[in-house]
């Protein structure tokens, strides 16, 4: 659940679970925790008010936990014509502006038109 649910909820990624696309920003997330349903009725409202009412919420908890363990991801945005201009702000030192890693997903996975190009940093592996 950590990896499939929880990481990406923590940060606003859309993720697949159930055969359905779940984006945070337009899902609400609850987590229950108890004893299974032995016999699940077929109608999902009624199943859900059972376990509602033999489980209990876990939701906060789980997410503080995840937020807390979270690797903290760093994106700034810099304002520039092109890559070549933004490269030589940033060898410059000009302002960058920081912005939460969900937005700049957002930002990326939209295809925004404003977006001009990506740089990546990856680090690099630790000698052996």
């Amino acid at each position: 659940m950590r990896s499939a649910i929880l990481e990406p909820w923590v940060t606003g990624l859309p993720f697949e679970f159930s055969g359905h696309e779940w984006r945070p920003r337009e899902s609400r997330l609850a987590i229950l925790s108890g004893p299974a349903l032995e016999e699940p009725s077929g109608d999902p409202t009624e199943d859900w008010l059972t376990a509602l009412r033999r489980g209990e919420d876990v939701t906060r908890r789980l997410l503080e936990t995840a937020e807390e363990e979270a690797p903290e991801q760093a994106a700034m945005v810099i304002e520039a014509d092109s890559l070549q201009s933004a490269l030589k702000s940033l060898r410059s030192g000009r302002e960058q502006r920081p912005i939460q890693w969900s937005a700049a997903l957002e930002r990326l996975n939209s295809r925004d038109p404003d977006v001009a190009a990506v740089i990546l940093v990856v680090k690099r592996p630790e000698a052996g």
